[in-house]
């Protein structure tokens, strides 16, 4: 038994200090001195900054075998897209057609490619399936509630997970054109890359361009992580969250091929989706790289919020 509380147990017995605003005091004392509170009202050691670390998040997500599954079928792509076309017919000597006629002109047209063919399905869905099973797969396990009753702050719990998810969507995203490039180089060498128009861009400027194309894509795939991450909070299905987010992705796909719409289309967040290619281009148009930006942006930072506002007052019950 404390001290203070061995004060109290006396004022009580021997009728010392009965005025109840002094054995209030008393007892506040001593529970403050049992749990080790401190002057600022919080527990003696707590840190919030301490808690959920991002190092530790991090290396909990990377031993998931989904992460674990998707950053190997990203390797794979480049090795898969090569067989392709080893089975099949190409000429490399092809100065004139699409992207796909003109991806074994060189390791650039080949990493053009790439991500060409990942832009309209595989990449959405990998950021929607990082940020979509952030806070769904926790209330899905049931160990949500304990997440915050340790206790982590609920702005720090949906923060750190989206950091995580953030930076393994960003290397995945990077990985696929680093590999694409190496593969490229080891069967096509180095060349000009060459655009639909019969523009050739030198190959030390095409990385350049290509290293700005990911960052686009990048950037342009924040309308994504924002919406998943509202759905993985609105939601306790990790799979409707993600599945919510492809749908909307593959709905405003089809929309923005209705050109009956008109302008409508400029505020579907995909309809920029590949505005990248104009940077494959002796003259560059940087007018829909920045539409697409600010757009994905825009759309990114009010999902965002709206993830962040839902969760500070949500109901956590699993």
């Amino acid at each position: 038994m404390s001290k203070t509380d061995q004060a109290a147990n006396a004022a009580l017995d021997t009728g010392v200090h009965t005025d109840p605003a002094a054995l209030d005091e008393l007892a506040e004392a001593a529970r403050q001195e049992r749990t080790e509170i401190g002057p600022d009202g919080g527990v003696l050691g707590y840190r919030p900054r301490r808690t959920l670390r991002l190092g530790v998040e991090l290396r909990r997500q990377v031993r998931r075998r989904r992460t674990q599954l998707v950053l190997g079928f990203v390797v794979l792509l480049p090795f898969i897209l090569v067989l392709s076309f080893q089975i099949g017919r190409s000429s490399p000597n092809r100065r004139s057609g699409g992207f796909v006629d003109l991806a074994t002109a060189s390791a650039p047209n080949f990493v053009i490619l790439a991500l060409f063919v990942a832009g309209g399905f595989l990449l959405p869905t990998i950021v929607a399936l990082f940020f979509g099973d952030t806070i769904a797969s926790e209330a899905s396990w049931s160990s949500l509630k304990y997440l915050l009753a340790i206790p982590v702050p609920r702005h720090r719990v949906l923060r750190q997970k989206a950091i995580a998810s953030g930076l393994l969507s960003l290397l995945a995203l990077v990985v696929l054109p680093l590999v694409s490039l190496v593969v490229g180089l080891l069967w096509y060498g180095t060349g000009d890359a060459i655009s639909p128009t019969g523009d050739a861009i030198p190959f030390g400027k095409s990385l350049v361009a290509i290293a700005m194309a990911t960052g686009y894509i990048v950037l342009q795939l924040a309308w994504v992580a924002g919406l998943g991450l509202l759905l993985s909070v609105l939601t306790d299905a990790p799979l409707g969250a993600v599945g919510g987010t492809v749908l909307v992705a593959i709905l405003s796909q089809i929309l923005d091929q209705i050109t009956t719409l008109g302008t409508l289309r400029d505020y579907l967040p995909t309809h920029y989706s590949y505005a990248w290619m104009d940077l494959i281009a002796s003259d560059i148009d940087w007018t829909n790289m920045a539409a697409g930006a600010l757009s994905a942006v825009a759309y990114g930072t009010v999902f965002s919020l709206l993830a962040a506002r839902r969760f500070a007052t949500k109901d956590i019950t699993s």
